[in-house]
Formats: C-alpha cells, structure tokens, sequence
C-alpha cells in the first residue's frame, strides 16, 4: 500500500486515469518551458528545484518522450515538447476559466441563481420578486427556469435549479420545501355563461359543466381534480393544456369552465368567480435539495424568499 506522499505509478494506471497522474504537472511543465530554466521555474512555483526537476523527468518517463532538450543549466523544447505545451497552455486556460466562472457564480454580490417557477407565476409574480430582491443585489445573475411542478423538482434532483417556487409544496425526504402563501382559485366561465352574471358560486353548481385542465402532472391539474372531489363529482374533461391562459382561451371561445389563478391582465370574454365551497386555494412554496450547500447568492435569495411569506402573491 502506498503512503500519502508516496507518486502515483502510471503504469498501474488505466487509460481512464492518466488525466488525473499527469494532471498536478502540467502547470510544472508549463513553467519550465515559460522559463526554460528548472531555478527559475522553480522559484515561481514556490517549490524546491530539486522536486521540479524530479518532477519534469517523471513526466517525461510517465510519457515515454523527451519534452526538453538540456543545455547545461538551460533547457529547449523539443518537437515533442512544443506539441505537449500547445495542450497544456490550452488545457490550463480552461481550467483557469472554469475557476473564474464558479467563483463568479459564487461571489454574494454578483453570482447566479438558477430558479424555477410556474408558468402562471411569470407575469407579475415572479418580476416582482426579482425587482425587489435586486433592489440589494443589484448584480445576482438570475437563470430564470419556468416549468410545471413535477419537472422542476427533477431539475432540483438533476442539479439544474437551487430553488423553485411550486404548488402544491411539494412533500418528498429528499427536499426541504416551506410554504410561502396562498392563492385563490377561480372558476372561469364564458361571458355569456348562466352563471356569468353571479360573483360567486360553489363549485358543486358546475358539477355538469365540460371542464379545460392543466395536462394531468401539473399541479393545479391535482389541485383541481381533488377540490371538485371535495365538491362531490369528478370533473368531465373536454380540453387539456399546458399553460392557463391557454385554458383561458377556451373558455372564452364557450369549450368549458376552468378552475385557475386570477390573470395578470383581465381578459374579455370570460367571467371569474370566486368560489365559496369548497375553500379554493393552492399553497405556493419554495423548494430546494436538502444537504445541498447553497453558494452565498443562493442563500440571499431563499433568506429573501422565505422573508416574504404572506405577501408573495399580489393581492
């Protein structure tokens, strides 16, 4: 067994693990060839020449092929040796861009922040958040993400998104999720609907309607399916979408009611109601990995976000 200080034997190696034997010597080669003196180099690199020059001759022995021609206490690339520089400068520039673009994303005053959130939350909700969160943080970078519940909990899994603003919130061991606020729900009928002329009405009088839903795996699509539930019949499902003013659309074109969140912008020909029975709401929360370390705009933001319980919604 070998000690902690002890090389790595390349030839015990796999094809697979050379990159990471040869790895910790490239910046050491690469500082020789930039000198073409092992002192020199050495002295940048803050390590004994002794170590160095063992270190450039391992390289070579590692490689099979003579990087540097000596000449005394100088050395030249050899043809090899200016072939092998040519990858390594370019394979150290990208791990140096790599390195500023994580410390960038991790810097509290001017990182990145990958969020998801509803569809139906884009409008006004979402910049709202975002306007006055960058208020006092006016350089976080944002990675904006909008999808349906279910899909952005697997980007949260993926690694894809830090956070997600979902409904229902979400209930699994492997996230933490808390509850921000709630938004009333409302049904949605044609303008010229009987109901139309009514403010409000319980769900169980739309009992014989054709409903427009969310496509089953959204989240209001659930939210729907178990208030009409709790309402006393099962909902006759004519249309079936993905975005709700999609769904709005329908109902103004007399295809069926729909059960959704209030719009940004009212839209004609469509009456909304607010429905008094069964208490017709969805729970917004936010949503991350548990365990996952969150960088220092990550950790403003949630801070931010779980601040703001309550007045999430515009009301």
């Amino acid at each position: 067994m070998r000690g902690a200080a002890e090389p790595v034997e390349t030839a015990d190696l796999g094809a697979d693990s050379w990159a990471l034997a040869l790895t910790p010597r490239l910046a050491q080669f690469a500082a020789v060839a930039r000198h073409e003196h092992v002192t020199r180099a050495a002295h940048e690199l803050g390590m004994p020449q002794s170590t160095l020059s063992r270190a450039i001759v391992r390289l070579e022995d590692d490689l099979g092929v003579a990087l540097f021609a000596r000449h005394g206490r100088t050395l030249s690339l050899t043809p090899a040796g200016r072939a092998f520089l040519a990858s390594t400068e370019r394979a150290l520039l990208d791990v140096e861009r790599a390195t500023e673009s994580v410390r960038a994303d991790t810097d509290p005053t001017a990182g990145k922040v990958a969020f998801g959130f509803l569809h139906t939350m884009g409008s006004e909700t979402v910049p709202g958040l975002l306007r006055a969160f960058r208020a006092d943080h006016p350089r976080v970078r944002f990675q904006l993400v909008q999808n349906y519940g279910e899909a952005m909990i697997e980007r949260l899994r993926a690694g894809d998104l830090d956070l997600c603003l979902t409904s229902p919130v979400p209930d699994y061991p492997d996230l933490v999720a808390r509850r921000l606020d709630e938004q009333k729900l409302r049904l949605v009928v044609p303008d010229d609907h009987p109901l139309a002329a009514r403010k409000r009405v319980r769900l169980a009088e739309a009992a014989g309607e054709l409903f427009v839903t969310l496509e089953p795996g959204y989240g209001l699509r659930r939210i729907t399916d178990a208030l009409c539930a709790e309402a006393g019949f099962t909902p006759k499902v004519a249309f079936e979408g993905e975005e709700a003013e999609t769904l709005r659309g329908l109902v103004a074109a007399g295809l069926g009611v729909a059960l959704l969140p209030p719009p940004a912008v009212p839209r004609p020909g469509v009456a909304e109601l607010t429905v008094t029975a069964p208490r017709a709401v969805r729970e917004i929360g936010v949503a991350w990995m548990d365990g996952h370390p969150d960088t220092p705009p990550v950790a403003a933001f949630k801070k931010f976000l779980l601040g703001r319980r309550g007045q999430l919604i515009p009301r």
